[in-house]
């Protein structure tokens, strides 16, 4: 009966190890086959474009932390 719980466990544990390591290569696969298709675009923090790009992400960000301040503290 011990001998029948271990070889379950084992073949368990086989199991998931064997799909995790399967799930990982084929999600590498993946993000290799669409970097060659669409590369991930930088912006240059440095431009005049991506300053404006910087200027706006910060602004909608404070402009979200300001209403869930006021949401936290019940204020309309």
């Amino acid at each position: 009966m011990l001998s029948e719980a271990l070889n379950l466990t084992i073949l368990g544990m086989g199991f998931v190890f064997t799909f995790l390591t399967v799930l990982v290569a084929v999600i590498s696969a993946i993000h290799k086959i669409t970097q060659k298709i669409r590369p991930i675009e930088v912006a240059d923090i440095n431009s005049s474009q991506g300053k404006n790009l910087l200027n706006e992400i910060n602004q909608d960000v404070k402009t979200a932390i300001e209403k869930a301040i006021k949401l936290h503290r019940g204020e309309s």
